[in-house]
């Protein structure tokens, strides 16, 4: 067959309907991500421009509602950036967790599995101990046990591939598709093969193989990816500093298998769904014009420029540090984001972590020992103040000075009346200091010390509801 290439071209030019100005290596890679995600299939001898045109269309608004993004058929800057990541190279459903279609599931619950090979990036042991673990992933919550032979045929067979290896899914090279699974089945049903271009470690360089593994066999196992980024089943390769299912991937393995005998269930998270009305949050801050809320592993972020809610893992932006950090302000002269967890504080500066860091907020800030952690933190930009809210007292440190003010702390209820007598998370915008508690948000004036406004928390995600 001749290549598409041009025909893709002209249908990219094609009216006001069309796509919008894209070079020929953004064409290519959307070309290829919908043949192998998104089943993209144009014969170019035979079919429509027209009809192209809309076959193209189709299959971009279905990878772009699958991943949450603006859904307009055209290949714009969040769409190629989302194109570009490493990934899973099995192809996306648009629901959260799903069984693979036909419902592909093992009729046995004890399982073999044997590794066939060896990547030269880590030491066997490393290896062994990466794949065991991520069987043991999925068997702490389905009825599912496994075991290793070390000859002869496995139920799950797992090896290290390069290029085309006859399975008719070859992999492209180094940070495309990072590895693959087939459905259970006979013969290769269940296999997963792990590209041997890429890198493998057992940290956050490159990919974690670990975390890989346990995606894939997610796949061996009879799931499809998720629409869920939380998931371990979500496509795209994010590693957020540990390896865990959350409620998602475990709803679907038991969909499959039915519930786990072991009478000690983990403790799973969930990922934030922004408009839930009973959404609360561990910290909030403004970094750069934008206001960003964290929750457990997650960052949401908002701006007036972009309606849409960014929710993505807190690891993208800063891999080093901790989850669940319980307060974060931003010193604006500094271009300075310090965030606190325990009697720790880190410092960033955009996506750069600062040296030297973490510290102790004794001997940086003044407090006393008495004070195990920060609930909230908020700085003014105009005075250089810096407000500490710690259960129902709060301090205040002079940024420029860098010594906590005489007098403090005083009682929360005195200078800030109304807003309770604990504090989650709080953060500035437009003159008005805005406090969570809770579901609950308050809009306060600090000159007249006044409650504006009560607002559920999540009132900043443009929710209809």
């Amino acid at each position: 067959m001749f290549s598409l290439l041009p025909l893709l071209l002209l249908l990219w030019a094609m009216g006001s309907q069309g796509f919008p100005a894209t070079s020929e290596q953004d064409m290519e890679t959307v070309q290829k991500y919908l043949e192998n995600y998104y089943n993209l299939n144009i014969d170019g001898e035979h079919i429509k421009k027209q009809k192209s045109h809309d076959t193209l269309a189709e299959k971009l608004k279905q990878m772009q509602e699958f991943f949450g993004l603006k859904v307009t058929g055209k290949p714009d800057v969040e769409t190629l950036k989302m194109m570009k990541q490493p990934r899973c190279g099995v192809s996306d459903m648009a629901f959260r967790f799903k069984l693979t279609p036909g419902n592909p599931r093992w009729e046995h619950t004890h399982l073999t599995y044997r590794i066939e090979n060896y990547t030269p990036d880590l030491p066997t042991a490393d290896v062994d101990h990466a794949i065991n673990k991520a069987f043991q992933l999925w068997s702490r919550v389905s009825p599912l046990t496994f075991s290793r032979v070390f000859q002869g045929q496995a139920d799950i067979m797992l090896s290290f591939v390069w290029g085309d290896h006859r399975d008719n899914s070859p992999f492209d090279g180094p940070n495309g598709n990072l590895a693959h699974a087939f459905q259970p089945g006979p013969g290769i049903g269940g296999d997963v093969h792990f590209d041997e271009e890429e890198r493998w470690t057992t940290d956050s360089r490159n990919y974690n193989l670990y975390r890989v593994a346990a995606h894939e066999l997610g796949h061996s196992l009879g799931l499809s990816h998720s629409t869920d980024i939380g998931a371990l089943m979500y496509p795209n390769y994010i590693f957020s500093g540990d390896v865990q299912l959350n409620q998602d991937d475990i709803n679907g393995i038991q969909a499959l298998y039915g519930p786990s005998k072991n009478p000690i269930q983990p403790n799973v998270p969930q990922t934030p769904q922004v408009c839930d009305n009973k959404l609360t949050f561990d910290a909030i801050t403004t970094i750069r014009g934008e206001t960003m809320f964290f929750k457990d592993r997650f960052y949401m972020r908002v701006n007036s420029f972009y309606p849409e809610v960014d929710l993505n893992f807190i690891s993208v932006f800063w891999p080093h540090l901790p989850n669940g950090f319980q307060a974060a302000y931003e010193v604006v002269y500094r271009d300075e984001v310090r965030f606190f967890k325990g009697n720790k504080y880190w410092a960033v500066q955009g996506q750069y972590a600062l040296y030297g860091y973490p510290k102790d907020i004794y001997s940086s800030f003044g407090f006393p020992r008495s004070v195990k952690h920060i609930d909230a933190a908020v700085s003014e930009e105009e005075t250089g103040k810096t407000y500490f809210f710690v259960a129902n007292q709060y301090w205040r440190y002079d940024e420029y000075k860098e010594s906590m003010d005489a007098g403090y702390p005083k009682m929360i209820a005195d200078d800030f009346p109304g807003i309770g007598n604990n504090v989650d998370a709080v953060f500035k915008k437009d003159g008005y200091f805005y406090f969570f508690h809770g579901t609950r948000q308050y809009k306060f004036d600090s000159k007249t010390k006044r409650i504006l406004t009560l607002l559920k928390a999540n009132s900043w995600f443009n929710c209809r509801k």
